[in-house]
């Protein structure tokens, strides 16, 4: 009954706004009408928060590893899908996505760190 939040979740939580924040960004920095960079907003976002939303119900390391991957994809998507000349979608995308995978890549490395036990 006693559901705590631990240090870890703010990560989750931290990607579950960046996600959200990436689907409005259409709206809000006005590049909606550019149907290629929207799409990839919109999808990358509902992707990012459905995996921290995931990660908030239950840890798996597989779900850091799409997030690195996905949080990858959406930093380099404005070179690779070519809308970087619109430099607002473009840093928008840069910055969510170094921000995701960043926080997916601290994650695993933590994960992976062996913690000191102490005997008695």
């Amino acid at each position: 009954m006693g559901n705590t939040w631990r240090k870890e979740t703010i990560a989750d939580v931290v990607n579950l706004v960046l996600g959200g924040g990436l689907f409005l960004s259409p709206w809000i920095f006005g590049f909606a009408a550019e149907m290629t960079t929207s799409w990839n907003a919109w999808l990358s976002g509902l992707v990012i928060a459905g995996l921290a939303i995931a990660a908030l119900a239950a840890y798996a390391e597989w779900e850091e590893w799409l997030n690195l991957a996905v949080g990858i994809w959406v930093a380099v998507s404005p070179w690779l899908v070519a809308f970087n000349a619109n430099t607002t979608a473009a840093w928008v995308h840069l910055a969510a996505g170094a921000a995701v995978a960043l926080l997916a890549a601290a994650r695993i490395w933590f994960a992976h760190q062996d913690h000191p036990r102490v005997t008695a």
